[in-house]
């Protein structure tokens, strides 16, 4: 039998009410307003097909309400709020609905700007706020307080006391903090992983005996300054806080080698530890650290005078300590070759050597040094006199990856080793102070420079900041030369260099002398930095012929100066400036540097 066609009006709803039921339902993603989506819209004039189109359940209504960005799950969008710098722009998304001020306010609230007296007086408001939005106390997982340094007191950090999810707490300088103070922070807080109170020079063992009771998850602790501190609170402190990766105790005088066993034995995962004036340490510790310390990666020593060779050579042979990578033993007066020996065989993958002071150490120390080979980026040997140009000539062919090195007062050093120095490809940094043998063949070694005035560099160089100081066989014409070949340069030292800081047109580009400086300190300093390098720069090319003319008739002039006056001029230079040849090196002092950095 035939089937009987249905009627128009019947396909008509048919279709519709299979397409309202069976049809694919809307990406949630997709931009386009619900009423612009009709099969037909022009059966009206805002696209609605009929009363029954535009009705909608309840779950539909609310999910066409929210945008295709607050569907994203909290973990997206906290990564996007990551990618935003300004606390201005995390502000302004807090306010754009709950969903995003509940996943952007941890972001804006862990760790407040406290930058200035105002932003802390808004902080404070907010944290003690009791009908607040969030609980910000809980929120602040970083505290630095150390920009208001000199307006922090005891008072001032009580609003934080309810912080007790703070995980890095900042206190440098805040010399007005007391026991009461810091331990009324630390109390309660289990979160704590970081301790920096630099410089609070009140403080005494009482906080870190709080700190060993409360804060057993401490990873990091800086008691720098903090010369109340007895072994007695350090010992609390290692045997309950066992996670404990950074220590610095710079300055400590009180700490003996009873403190630092107990973190050698209690705190395996030691990475960094600085004892810089720690002046009562003595081997046993040290050979302790060492020995026990398989992640060691940094020990700063620095003017710990009692430390003999016995601290490294008591080492087992049988070891190797391939985590070390800096090494600082500044002014260890005691140390011998066979104790840099041990070292360089115990530590194969040493990147950062300071040795500056440790006057004993002869060729045969450097030699050793060598074995180091591409590892070697940092290596300080200032006042290690009895160094000559064989051993430096093979430093350098055996560690062709060294940054900086630095070879003050090597008064046995030549043009030879200079020479050999500029083959480096990668040195940026070079100090030459006091080593008053060099001359402008130095310098133009330094600086890519042939003695054919056509020939250009083989590769340009790197350097970026050298010291000449008290070099003073140096002429303008090689500073100029020096100048002009590496573009990179953002210091240099001339100070006590005759060519220089006798001119007054050349000196006006050199920084001010630090104001603890005696006049004939003054007199003599000539040092150039940043911007004033490059005035220089362009100075000497305006006119270089009459700049070197001047230069001549100045020294054509001088009464009394002969070639073979040379010794006695410099002895004149450091006496006149209260330096001796076994002084600090004062241009290091200006300079700011600190030995074993990068």
């Amino acid at each position: 039998m035939a089937r009987r066609r249905p009627s128009d009006v019947v396909i008509s709803e048919s279709a519709s009410v299979s397409s309202a039921s069976s049809s694919p339902e809307r990406a949630v993603y997709d931009d386009t307003d619900f009423f612009t989506a009709q099969r037909n819209d022009s059966q009206s004039s805002i696209g609605v097909a009929s009363f029954r189109d535009m009705t909608m359940s309840p779950a539909l209504e609310r999910e066409h309400r929210i945008s295709p960005i607050s569907r994203l799950p909290p973990e997206l969008l906290i990564t996007v709020f990551t990618k935003l710098s300004s606390t201005l722009d995390l502000k302004n998304c807090m306010l754009v609905s709950k969903t995003w001020s509940r996943n952007s306010v941890d972001l804006l609230w862990h760790r407040p700007l406290c930058n200035t007296w105002k932003n802390l007086l808004n902080v404070v408001a907010s944290v003690r706020k009791p009908d607040g939005y969030f609980p910000y106390f809980d929120l602040v997982k970083r505290l630095n307080l150390s920009n208001l340094s000199d307006q922090i007191s005891d008072g001032t950090v009580q609003p934080f006391v309810q912080c007790k999810r703070i995980e890095r707490l900042t206190l440098t300088g805040c010399v007005k903090l007391t026991d009461h103070g810091v331990m009324a922070l630390v109390m309660g807080n289990i979160c704590l992983l970081a301790l920096d109170i630099t410089g609070l020079d009140s403080i005494t063992d009482h906080t870190l005996f709080t700190v060993a009771a409360n804060c057993i998850r401490l990873q990091g602790l800086n008691i720098t300054d903090c010369s109340k501190v007895t072994d007695e609170s350090l010992v609390a402190v290692a045997e309950n806080c066992r996670y404990i990766k950074r220590l610095k105790l710079n300055n400590c005088s009180l700490i003996t080698d009873e403190s630092i066993s107990a973190f050698a034995y209690n705190c395996p995962s030691m990475l960094e530890i600085d004892l810089h004036k720690c002046r009562e340490i003595t081997n046993a510790s040290i050979t302790a650290l060492i020995f026990r310390g398989c992640h060691l990666r940094e020990l700063r020593l620095a003017h710990c005078h009692r430390i003999t060779d016995n601290a490294f050579l008591e080492l087992p042979d049988h070891l190797s300590y391939e985590s070390l990578r800096i090494l600082d033993l500044t002014a260890c007066h005691q140390l011998h070759d066979d104790a840099i020996e041990k070292i360089i065989e115990s530590s194969p993958r040493l990147r950062n050597l300071v040795l500056a002071k440790c006057k004993e150490i002869t060729d045969r120390s450097v030699l050793a040094i060598t074995k180091l080979g591409k590892n070697l980026h940092y290596i300080h040997l200032g006042h290690c006199a009895q160094i000559t140009d064989t051993a430096v000539i093979q430093l350098v062919k055996m560690c062709n990856r060294i940054r900086y090195i630095d070879l003050a007062c090597c008064h046995r050093l030549t043009d030879v080793s200079v020479k050999q120095l500029a083959t480096l490809p990668k040195l940026r940094r070079i100090g030459l102070v006091k080593c008053q043998s060099i001359t402008d063949r130095s310098i133009l070694a330094l600086a890519k420079a042939s003695l054919e005035p056509r020939t250009k560099p083989l590769f340009p160089s790197l350097l970026e900041r050298v010291h000449l100081s008290y070099c003073v066989h140096l002429t303008l014409q090689g500073i100029h030369a020096l100048l002009n070949q590496c573009p990179k340069l953002t210091h240099l030292s001339l100070t006590g260099v005759q060519a220089f800081f006798l001119r007054e047109d050349l000196i006006t580009f050199c920084r001010e002398a630090p104001p603890e400086f005696t006049e004939h300190q003054r007199n003599v300093f000539c040092v150039f930095s940043g911007e004033g390098v490059n005035r220089l720069r362009s100075y000497l090319n305006e006119d270089p012929g009459s700049i070197y003319d001047a230069e001549s008739t100045m020294y054509d002039d001088r009464d009394g100066a002969e070639d073979g006056d040379a010794e006695g001029h410099v002895a004149g230079l450091m006496g006149a400036t209260g330096l001796g040849i076994d002084d600090e090196d004062m241009d290091e002092e200006v300079d700011g540097s600190t030995y074993g950095g990068e």
